[in-house]
C-alpha cells in the first residue's frame, strides 16, 4: 500500500492548501497519509474532512524541532491528541518565539533601507512562521534590489535567505525548537508515536544522537526520506532493528516545482510502499 506520512501545508511551509494536498495525493495513489505541518495542527480538521470525501486514510500528524543538549534535529509525532491543551499551550509558546525572532530580523532589515511591511507579513502567516514564506514576501518587496546585490537574475531560495536571513549582516534567525524530554513527557500524557525525522539529512545520525534517543524513550524511525542516500536507507534500517524501532517514510512534500519541469515533486519517482517498513502497522494501524 502506498503511504506518506509528510506532507506539508499552507498552515505551515508547504504551499497547498490541506484541500488541495488530498487532492494532490489521491490524483498520486497514495491511500494513506498524515499531514505533519511544524509546530501547528491547525490545519488537521481541514485535511481529515477533505480526505473523508475522497476515501483517503489518515491519522494524525505533526513535525517537531527538538533539541538536546547543543544538537538540534526533527522529530515526526503521530496518533496524538491533538486537542490537548497542554499540547496547544506548548505550540503557541514556540509560536510566540518564532514570531519575535522573525520580527526582529525584519526590523533590522527595514533599519538598513529595504522596503519590509512587517505586521502585514507577521499577519499573513498566524500559525507556523515559514522562513521560506517569510523570505519569499522579502523577496518580492525588495526584487530588484536583491537581484543587483547578489549578482543574480533570478536567486535561489537558499540564497536569500542566506544573504538576509542567515548572515552577520542582518542577524541569524534561530529556530524555535522544544527540549525532547519535553516532548518524551508530553507523549506519555497525550499519546502517539515520536520518530526521529529524516535523519540522514545534515548527518543527524552523528554525535551518538540515535543511541540518546533511543535510551530516552522515541519509537522509530523515518526510512523512507527523499533526503536519504541509500547509505542513509541502509544505516536507518539498521538503527531501527538495533532499537526495535518503527520504521516510516514520507516525501516530505511541500509544492510542484512548476515552469513545466519534467520532475515536479518527489512522488514522480519515490514510492513509500508500506511493506518495506518494520513495524508501521503500529503507526498506520491497518
Amino acid at each position: 500500500m502506498l503511504i506518506d506520512l509528510q506532507v506539508h501545508s499552507t498552515y505551515s511551509d508547504g504551499y497547498l492548501s490541506p484541500t488541495q494536498l488530498v487532492k494532490f495525493l489521491v490524483k498520486n495513489k497514495v491511500k494513506l497519509a498524515a499531514l505533519t505541518d511544524h509546530n501547528t495542527v491547525s490545519g488537521l480538521g481541514e485535511f481529515q474532512e477533505a480526505a473523508k470525501k475522497v476515501g483517503l486514510k489518515t491519522i494524525i500528524g505533526m513535525e517537531l524541532y527538538c533539541s538536546l543538549g547543543s544538537r538540534h534535529f526533527n522529530i515526526l509525532w503521530y496518533n496524538f491528541d491533538y486537542k490537548s491543551p497542554d499540547l496547544h499551550n506548548l505550540l503557541r509558546e514556540t509560536q510566540r518565539r518564532r514570531r519575535r525572532r522573525v520580527r526582529k530580523i525584519l526590523e533590522n532589515l527595514k533599519s538598513h533601507g529595504y522596503k519590509v511591511n512587517v505586521e502585514k507579513i507577521l499577519d499573513k502567516y498566524n500559525h507556523y512562521l515559514a522562513i521560506n514564506k517569510t523570505g519569499g514576501a522579502f523577496y518580492e518587496q525588495n526584487k530588484e534590489r536583491i537581484n543587483k546585490e547578489l549578482g543574480l537574475k533570478f536567486p535561489r531560495e537558499e540564497d536569500i535567505l542566506r544573504k538576509y536571513f542567515f548572515s552577520r549582516d542582518f542577524g541569524v534567525l534561530k529556530e524555535s525548537y522544544i527540549n525532547i524530554e519535553r516532548v518524551i513527557k508530553l507523549r506519555d500524557k497525550i499519546g502517539g508515536q515520536l520518530i526521529f525525522c529524516h535523519p540522514g539529512k545534515h548527518n543527524k545520525y552523528a554525535g551518538l544522537l540515535p543511541e540518546k534517543l533511543a535510551k530516552l524513550g522515541i519509537d522509530g524511525i523515518e526510512v523512507l526520506s527523499p533526503h536519504h542516500s541509500i547509505g542513509s536507507i541502509i544505516y536507518a534500517q539498521f538503527l531501527a532493528k538495533e532499537y526495535d524501532w518503527i520504521e516510516t517514510g514520507g516525501s516530505d512534500f511541500h509544492l510542484p516545482a512548476g515552469n513545466h519541469f519534467t520532475l515536479q515533486h518527489s512522488w514522480q519517482w519515490f514510492k513509500i510502499e508500506s511493506k518495506y517498513l518494520r513495524k508501521i502497522n503500529k503507526i498506520i494501524k491497518q
